[in-house]
């Protein structure tokens, strides 16, 4: 069980090598921003790929240490992006950071059948959260990439998120695959997909569903519905039924709820960060920790 985000910032930190980030293209203030404060904390050792007088201004602007600074001279972004995926290849770097680019343009380059990073059938963006109101670190799948996924996509990030989880020290998390109810019905679909995935199994993690939002979450809510399962109120993974249902409980999770949150898209050979601009200071920094610990095991 990882009680906390504060937790993983100290496993992290205690490493005795440092995990390298490579930024690509790094000359974004935004970006640059977020990778130093990890930086001069401890965490991570940046890899900035890209313009380099442009990244030197913006961590002079910063006050940043650019002795301890790698940056490579790259002009063209797509080329940027082509050589942090060479650098994961040649075991490098141990995560992946988008800079100034859009997210289209870089995931065209790491998703190249001959050339790119592409590790599994299917990438998922992995959402962790830490929430005043439950006794762990959970994560929500799938908050930005998969849109209406199949049955097949539910699996494939099912089995990324469970890889992470066992990167990050947790032998056999617990799966909650949330549904309206808790019966299958064959009027709806994620039910449907979701007891089929819980018969078929996935390895290394305990799964169930269908599985109610409340039941996954509360204690308190199984004994009161006379439901028995060892997820039901101790989930560590919420697969959610499509983007839209998984991207509004993690943001009202941190918006009204007091949470905290940092993603990372998984399935491809190392972790990939597709961090927004409009993203707060922490997010962008638990992002840049938590893709710096699952590394190359995921």
């Amino acid at each position: 069980m990882i009680k906390s985000f504060d937790e993983l910032k100290e496993t992290l930190r205690k490493m005795p090598e440092k995990r390298k980030v490579a930024v690509a293209p790094a000359q974004d203030a935004h970006t640059l921003e977020a990778i130093v404060n990890a930086a001069r904390d401890g965490m991570v050792t940046p890899v900035l790929i890209g313009r380099e007088p442009e990244i030197r201004a913006i961590l002079e602007e910063l006050g940043a240490s650019q002795e301890e600074m790698q940056i490579i001279h790259i002009e063209d972004k797509t080329a940027c992006v082509q050589k942090a995926a060479d650098m994961v290849k040649s075991g490098e770097v141990d995560c992946i950071m988008k800079g100034k680019i859009e997210t289209g343009d870089l995931m065209k380059v790491l998703v190249n059948k001959e050339t790119g990073i592409r590790k599994n059938s299917t990438m998922s963006l992995l959402a962790f959260m830490e929430s005043p109101n439950y006794h762990k670190v959970f994560a929500i799948t799938d908050v930005g990439l998969l849109v209406y996924p199949t049955k097949e996509q539910k699996r494939a990030a099912i089995e990324n998120a469970v890889s992470a989880f066992h990167a990050l020290g947790v032998e056999e998390p617990k799966v909650a695959i949330v549904a309206a109810i808790e019966k299958m019905n064959p009027k709806m679909k994620e039910t449907v997909d979701a007891a089929e995935i819980k018969a078929e199994g996935v390895e290394g993690c305990i799964i169930e569903g269908p599985i109610s939002y409340d039941l996954a979450m509360d204690p308190e809510s199984a004994p009161l519905k006379g439901y028995e399962s060892p997820v039901a109120g101790d989930a560590d993974i919420l697969v959610m039924p499509d983007i839209i249902s998984g991207n509004v409980a993690a943001k009202t999770i941190t918006t009204i709820g007091g949470g905290r949150t940092g993603g990372v898209v998984l399935g491809a050979q190392v972790p990939v960060l597709l961090v927004s601009r409009s993203a707060s200071a922490d997010d962008k920094y638990m992002s840049i920790v938590l893709a710096a610990l699952i590394g190359k095991n995921n």
